[in-house]
C-alpha cells in the first residue's frame, strides 16, 4: 500500500535552489505561515518555503496510526524525498517545533537550521491551551449549521474571539452543515506523544553542520525558566541560538516582523545551505 504524501504548498519567488519546510501547531495548518513565508522568500529569493499539513490536519487527512512526533517527522522525510524539495531549513511552531526536531534527527545532508518557534524539547504533564482545547471541542456537537455556532459555542466557553475564529477554519461542509475536519482522538493521540517526548538530545547535540535556533515569546511560558537555562547552557558549547522576541505564543500573528528580520538574517548563504553528500 502506497504511504500517503502530506498536502503542502510551495511558496518562492523565482527559482530557489533551498527550501524552508514550515511545520505548523497542533489545530493547525501549512497557511497559518503563508504570510510570514511570503515575506521571507520575497527578502531572500535564494529561498523558497513549503508550507505542510502535518499528520490528520489541513489536507493530509486518513494517515494510518500511530500518530506520533516520530509518525509525523517521517511524513516529512518522505515528503522531501518524493518532491526532490531538498529542506536546507526546518522551522516548527510549537507542536511542530518537536517534529521538526524528530525530524532533524534523521540527519537529511541538506538540512543546516532547525527552528523551533516557542516549542519546548522537554517532556511533561498534558496541560495548557490546546490540551483544554481538546476538552472543550468534545463537549461540543459534531455538527454545525455554520461557522458563526462554532465562534459563538468556542466563545460561551470562555475562548478568546480570534481563538475560536481559527479553530472554525477546521470546519468542512458537509451537506447542510459543517463538520471538524479533524478527528479529536488523532488530535489527542498526537498531543499525549507531543508531551511524553524528551527531545533535548537533538538540542544539546545537534546532528553535523546543523544549527538549532530557538526563538522565545516574551509574553509565553510554553518555555519555562528551567527549560529558558538549559537552551543557555547548551548554547555555551553547541551551535544553539536563543532568541527572545516580544509577543504571545502566536509570534506569526503576533510579531511578524521580528520572525521575518531573523530568518532574513539568519538563514545561510548558498554557500553554506547543503553539505556535500
Amino acid at each position: 500500500m502506497t504511504e500517503p504524501i502530506l498536502g503542502h504548498e510551495r511558496v518562492a519567488t523565482g527559482q530557489p535552489d533551498r527550501w524552508l519546510y514550515v511545520l505548523h501547531g497542533i489545530y493547525g495548518a501549512g497557511r497559518n505561515w503563508a504570510t510570514v513565508a511570503k515575506r521571507v522568500t520575497r527578502e531572500r529569493p535564494d529561498w523558497g518555503a513549503v508550507l505542510i499539513d502535518l499528520r490528520q490536519h489541513g489536507a493530509s487527512q486518513d494517515f494510518p496510526p500511530p500518530h506520533t512526533i516520530v509518525a509525523a517527522a517521517e511524513d516529512v522525510v518522505r515528503l522531501a524525498r518524493g518532491t526532490g524539495d531538498d529542506p536546507g531549513a526546518v522551522l516548527g511552531h510549537s507542536f511542530g517545533g518537536k517534529v521538526a526536531l524528530a525530524f532533524a534527527r534523521r540527519a537529511l545532508p541538506t538540512l543546516r537550521q532547525v527552528w523551533l518557534i516557542d516549542s519546548t524539547p522537554e517532556a511533561r504533564e498534558p496541560g495548557g491551551s490546546a490540551w483544554t482545547m481538546l476538552d472543550v471541542v468534545r463537549s461540543l456537537p459534531d455538527r454545525f449549521t455554520g461557522r458563526d455556532q462554532l465562534i459563538s459555542a468556542l466563545t460561551d466557553r470562555g475562548i478568546a474571539t480570534p481563538t475560536a475564529q481559527w479553530m472554525a477554519t477546521n470546519l468542512v461542509r458537509d451537506g447542510d452543515e459543517y463538520r471538524w475536519r479533524f478527528d479529536p482522538d488523532a488530535m489527542e493521540q498526537l498531543l499525549r506523544d507531543f508531551f511524553r517526548t524528551d527531545l533535548w538530545s537533538v538540542v544539546e547535540r545537534p546532528p553535523e553542520d546543523v544549527t538549532v535556533h530557538i526563538v522565545k515569546a516574551e509574553e509565553s511560558s510554553v518555555l519555562s525558566p528551567d527549560a529558558v537555562a538549559r537552551i543557555e547552557a547548551a548554547a555555551a558549547h553547541a551551535p544553539v541560538h536563543l532568541h527572545q522576541v516580544a509577543g504571545g505564543h502566536w509570534l506569526n500573528a503576533d510579531n511578524p516582523d521580528a520572525l521575518v528580520e531573523l530568518l532574513v538574517r539568519e538563514l545561510p548563504a548558498a554557500d553554506t545551505a547543503t553539505r556535500e553528500t
